[in-house]
């Protein structure tokens, strides 16, 4: 990334602007790619998509492993700010709730590309770090929301690493349809998670 950075630094102006527009179709282009044909797609087809030659993608990205964990870091991004803003809420239930709903929205939009990704470059990012930032972030959204009585005490974070498990086994016809379905069982989690009134 460093060496990117360089040489595009380098570049005139313009031409610098074109590599930074270049640099995002071809991550938008791999990410399109990866969802649908998986992280084995070759970097032909995400050159077609990205309407750019496999040698300006080489440019930018030495090797596919570097090009895929660019988007799984894109990718990542989303999830931790959708916690954050839940923990940052004033009423710990209400950002809960939208954290539940939204980090479903995310999963089944994801249609397993994460689970793809570990199992085609397992060295690519360091996925014990990334997966420890994200349990600690779970866990402070679910300790704020405990702390006001309105979660069952006996919810763990386990809880919602299963529940996002759930959503990949999601199946519908289109994306919309798989969205609709990870809304519709986000209601229910949080339903089965609230502590019932005395």
């Amino acid at each position: 990334m460093a060496k990117v950075r360089a040489v595009t630094d380098r570049l005139p102006h313009g031409r610098r602007s074109e590599a930074r527009d270049n640099r995002g179709l071809i991550v938008d282009a791999a990410r399109a790619t990866f969802l649908t044909d998986g992280p084995a797609a070759p970097i032909r087809e995400i050159a077609r998509r990205a309407q750019v030659s496999p040698a300006t993608v080489y440019r930018h990205f030495p090797t596919k492993e570097t090009l895929a964990a660019e988007v799984f870091t894109e990718q990542t991004r989303p999830w931790w700010s959708i916690v954050d803003s839940g923990i940052a809420d004033p009423d710990p239930w209400r950002g809960f709730c939208l954290a539940i709903e939204k980090l479903c929205a995310r999963q089944a939009l994801d249609r397993e590309f994460t689970t793809a990704f570990k199992s085609e470059f397992p060295h690519a990012v360091d996925f014990a770090a990334m997966r420890a930032r994200s349990l600690a972030s779970a866990a402070e959204l679910l300790r704020r929301v405990k702390a006001t009585g309105r979660v069952r005490p006996e919810v763990a974070v386990d809880d919602l690493v299963l529940m996002l498990t759930a959503v990949n086994g999601f199946r519908a016809s289109t994306l919309a349809g798989r969205v609709a379905a990870s809304q519709r069982f986000a209601r229910f989690v949080i339903h089965g998670f609230a502590q019932p009134p005395a």
